[in-house]
């Protein structure tokens, strides 16, 4: 297939829409006009790429109303990248649409260019600022995949574990106190991590698995203690 294949699709397309449609009008693959209307511009490539979202980003300098056309594809890469596709176009305001080459071509017009204003996701953004205040330091490599990350509720339950390993069996309120960890009660009852059990009401004592956490975090704990 052919970029040029691409074109006859799109036209008639247009065209039957009340365009009048031209190819290669400067650095533009395809423009369309309709009596006083905004043109329309469509930037052509067989497959979504980087490319052709900076020649849609470039005529957009000069022109509103901007689509990308690539082919119909049944690659696993284009259902996998689907959504990811679309939230890019949305954001950057370009149209997308999909064609189908062929006897009985087809074009699907995925999406429409447009101003974009996202919706903020306000909690989402607010348990990320929360987790950046409590976690103490800096303990994790940014970028680094397949390791168990640092976070502040694992830091608070260090703390826990620490204090149970230093003290023994303990009420809930007191490793709260003496901690300052004022979830202790609810995060060694809810014991994700396998490290807390419950000895007696409302007492509890560290497991093999955390007295192994540990050891595993051995750093962690020296930078809990130095930020104390």
């Amino acid at each position: 297939m052919r970029e040029s294949d691409l074109y006859p699709p799109i036209k008639a397309y247009l065209e039957a829409q009340g365009y009048e449609v031209k190819a290669e009008i400067g650095e533009c693959d395809v423009m369309a006009c309709r009596g006083d209307e905004p043109p329309v511009v469509v930037e052509l490539k067989l497959t979504f790429s980087l490319a052709l979202v900076m020649q849609g980003v470039a005529r957009q300098t000069m022109f509103d109303h901007v689509y990308l056309a690539v082919p119909v594809s049944s690659d696993r890469g284009w259902k996998l990248r689907y959504k990811d596709i679309i939230r890019l176009c949305r954001r950057l305001g370009l149209g997308l649409l999909a064609v189908r080459v062929g006897p009985e071509a087809t074009i699907e017009a995925h999406l429409d260019p447009g101003p974009y204003a996202p919706r903020k996701a306000t909690k989402r953004a607010g348990r990320l600022l929360r987790e950046f205040e409590r976690r103490v330091g800096d303990p994790n490599l940014g970028g680094v995949t397949g390791v168990k990350r640092v976070t502040a509720y694992r830091q608070d339950a260090l703390r826990c574990a620490v204090h149970l390993r230093d003290n023994g069996p303990t009420k809930a309120a007191h490793v709260a106190g003496a901690t300052g960890v004022g979830r202790a009660g609810n995060l060694m009852r809810a014991d994700h991590y396998g490290w807390f059990e419950r000895v007696a009401l409302g007492i509890y004592a560290l497991t093999p698995k955390g007295q192994a956490a540990l050891a595993d975090f051995d750093t962690e704990l020296r930078q809990l203690s130095d930020d104390r």
